[in-house]
């Protein structure tokens, strides 16, 4: 008999979605039946697995060793020989928010089942400093609340109880967030203005198509910029990003004849090269600097009114000095 004992990551949800994390390779039907004949209960009795978990519950399994070890298939932490040479900018930190500074190449979330991604390194350093274990893992995982391209850098937030992940991702859905990117681009802009449209994406190719109308396809876009500094061929701009859609901002900015400096996606590969001669910029010139939040409460609360901001990278801010751009 195995007895597991409700923690605050794990209240809130539905027994049946508990017992789907806990034994993960176990088939519904199992679980159910399991439950049925009262092999798992719940505070010592026959429970169907629509009941809602609070913290302090007690889950027993009336199983073997052998057949929870066959249906639990946690997967393993990520390796540290895989992890040691990454150090994470940690921007913020506390008990239940961790935000970090993304490099360019790093993917936010995994694209493949073999990647490392922000994700791992975020579990590994909870790991490493004793801020989650291995059981916890199994019914909990801490996760990013927004996604940045592989080549955009900045700040990436994550949830490191449920309560902070449940509430971050609703502020990035219902947009109470402000997000500010910086992102250098061709040609002089003088005036600020706020643009608006509507996009598709190709999946196969991943990328995406700006149009003036909407249909079936389309999602609203819009984004809100200003310049900062512009020399004559390029300019300094900070984006507000109102609306968050794949590849927006690169999109929204080369549409207007201004595309994003070393964006081969979208850009202009003339000036791309002349960059990459340069300077060895090989990723856009883009980067999530600033978050700024609105009055929290309850595991938000300490970042209430709080505006974090993410230090250019040093490429970015060298072609900046030499460019003679500031900000």
């Amino acid at each position: 008999m195995k007895e597991l004992n409700i923690r605050s990551n794990e209240a809130g949800q539905r027994l049946d979605k508990f017992l789907g994390k806990y034994l993960n390779l176990a088939p519904r039907s199992f679980l159910y039946k399991m439950m049925r004949k009262k092999n798992i209960t719940l505070n010592g009795r026959k429970a169907s697995g629509g009941e809602k978990l609070s913290e302090g519950d007690i889950v027993r399994f009336f199983l073997s060793d052998d057949t929870i070890e066959k249906f639990s298939g946690l997967q393993a932490a990520p390796s540290p020989n895989r992890t040691k040479n990454v150090r994470l900018d940690i921007i913020y930190e506390d008990e239940h928010t961790i935000f970090i500074n993304k490099p360019v190449g790093m993917l936010s979330q995994k694209a493949a089942k073999d990647d490392m991604s922000a994700v791992e390194y975020l579990t590994d350093y909870l790991l490493n400093t004793g801020q989650i274990t291995q059981e916890e893992l199994k019914t909990f995982r801490p996760s990013v609340c927004n996604r940045l391209d592989r080549n955009t850098s900045g700040i990436l937030s994550a949830g490191k109880t449920l309560a902070a992940l449940q509430q971050l991702s609703e502020m990035f859905q219902v947009r109470s967030l402000q997000k500010y990117y910086l992102c250098l681009v061709a040609g002089r802009i003088e005036e600020r203005s706020r643009i608006s449209g509507y996009l598709t994406k190709d999946a196969r190719a991943n990328k995406v198509s700006l149009h003036c109308e909407a249909s079936k396809r389309t999602s609203r876009i819009e984004t809100e910029y200003r310049p900062l500094s512009s020399n004559g061929n390029v300019t300094l701009v900070e984006v507000h990003l109102i609306t968050g859609k794949t590849h927006q901002i690169r999109a929204h900015m080369a549409s207007l004849g201004h595309p994003i400096i070393g964006d081969y996606k979208y850009g202009n590969r003339r000036i791309n090269e002349q960059y990459r001669r340069d300077y060895g910029l090989s990723s856009q010139f883009l980067h999530a600097y600033r978050l700024c939040f609105p009055e929290c409460t309850g595991a938000l609360s300490e970042l209430s009114g709080k505006t974090l901001t993410a230090d250019m990278p040093e490429l970015f801010e060298k072609i900046c000095q030499d460019t003679k751009i500031t900000y």
